[in-house]
């Protein structure tokens, strides 16, 4: 697809922020040079609910001549995750008279490469069976961080249970990373992802029974239910300091919050069923025993053994909520502002 047929198709980029205003600019800096390549292309700033000064210090920056012409800022009055505040944004785009053709999921920690975004469309608009399409994420020095996955399994799970990859290339089981020259991904990161419009009208949009984390596993399942292909585009290069916004990074001192867990028990209910979740979390107490029987014979050392984990899956992972069963992904038509499933069940 030539850079001028891409051209032709407008771009929202939607970037949502959560106590990170500075970061946020910064994205929104690094992304002017590709309105030389489309023309189209706009920018939404979500504020997620920050509760402090984030909406303000973001609409004083954006009001400025360096961006008032093609970036808006959405402020919205409560903190209702990830996916819900992208969805505030996309059906109001979506709903437009005149809405966009791609919409692009971007980080407020991220900071694109020359070209990465137009890279993303021209994906788009050269398959156009495909919904959606990620970029290659890497760390600050350079190091590509993971973007292109497999969908979680019960193999894969119990391969991250005993943290030894050598086993599941043994029994044959492939790994989560995706990322060869020839591998077609099952799902690609959240924090640099272009979706079709097309797609998400006939899809839906991200299941705010999601919190944060997970969710876009969730949503590329289910376009995958309707026919559409996903891609990974690694020439689309996105520098990205993870957990900026959530402050989630899982040491020994800190352990995962209990909404990592809730969303991945959702994402295996709605993607596999509620028997399929509880064999995924066995799967992997499974294999955290292999890891335990090798620690204490001296074959293996590290992290794993000593992370929570395990009893975080136990107070969590099995405990089964009924709503788990039922989608919370809004159609495009539905009106914005409605709070978000997960705070009406209090998952």
């Amino acid at each position: 697809m030539s850079a001028a047929e891409a051209a032709a198709h407008d771009v929202a980029v939607v970037i949502v922020n959560y106590r990170t205003p500075d970061l946020a600019i910064r994205c929104v800096r690094s992304i002017a040079a590709e309105r030389t390549k489309l023309p189209g292309l706009r920018v939404v700033v979500v504020d997620g609910g920050s509760g402090d000064d984030s909406a303000e210090i973001l609409g004083e920056s954006l009001a400025t001549p360096e961006f008032a012409t093609w970036v808006s800022l959405l402020a919205l009055p409560i903190n209702g995750g990830f996916g819900w505040a992208n969805n505030q944004a996309m059906l109001r785009l979506l709903q437009e008279e005149r809405p966009p053709d791609f919409i692009h999921i971007l980080n407020p920690d991220t900071e694109i490469e020359p070209g990465a975004i137009a890279l993303l469309a021209s994906h788009l608009a050269g398959h156009p069976r495909c919904g959606a399409v990620g970029s290659l994420l890497l760390d600050p020095d350079g190091t590509p961080s993971g973007s292109a996955f497999r969908f979680p399994s019960i193999g894969r799970e119990f391969v991250r249970g005993c943290a030894t990859p050598a086993l599941g290339q043994l029994l044959g089981i492939k790994p989560t990373l995706a990322e060869g020259p020839d591998e077609i991904p099952d799902w690609v990161t959240g924090a640099s992802v272009m979706f079709r419009a097309r797609a998400l009208r006939e899809a839906g949009l991200f299941d705010d029974g999601f919190f944060l984390y997970f969710e876009e596993v969730e949503l590329q399942w289910r376009l995958r239910q309707h026919h559409w292909t996903i891609a990974h585009e690694a020439r689309s290069r996105v520098f990205h300091v993870g957990g900026a916004a959530t402050g989630v990074r899982v040491t020994k001192a800190q352990r995962r919050p209990a909404y990592w867990y809730n969303s991945r028990r959702r994402m295996f209910v709605r993607t596999r069923g509620r028997g399929y979740a509880i064999m995924a979390t066995l799967a992997w107490m499974a294999g955290r025993s292999i890891w335990k029987l090798r620690q204490w014979s001296g074959l293996a050392r590290g992290r794993p053994a000593d992370s929570p984990e395990a009893i975080d899956h136990f107070e969590v992972s099995l405990r089964l909520h009924p709503e788990d069963q039922y989608s919370a992904a809004p159609t495009w038509t539905t009106p914005p502002g409605a709070r978000p499933a997960w705070m009406e069940t209090g998952a």
